[in-house]
């Protein structure tokens, strides 16, 4: 398969918009059967979490940006984390000179 241009980039980045984490993550397994994760929910910025995906059979790097809110449960001393995906960024692998 041939590696993405700037154009798909772009449809790809629209469509990772649109879906929750788990689908996205999803989605980026499925387009590449040599995908691989560099690192998942790693702490780079403060109150950012990032998962990246390589892609290498189409010559793309997608990072699925979080951010965290834990939510306090009423006296159950219970805290649950509530991820929300904000941003998507969708880039060219080195080789990639498409």
């Amino acid at each position: 398969m041939a590696y993405l241009n700037e154009q798909q980039r772009l449809k790809l980045l629209d469509e990772l918009k649109t879906l929750k984490f788990n689908q996205a993550k999803g989605r980026l397994r499925r387009m590449d059967p040599k995908a691989r994760l560099v690192f998942y929910r790693n702490a780079q910025q403060v109150g950012r979490w990032m998962t990246r995906y390589d892609l290498p059979t189409l010559g793309t790097s997608v990072t699925l940006v979080e951010k965290n809110r834990v939510a306090d449960d009423d006296g159950d001393k219970k805290l649950e984390n509530e991820w929300q995906m904000v941003e998507v960024q969708v880039e060219p692998l080195p080789d990639n000179h498409l």
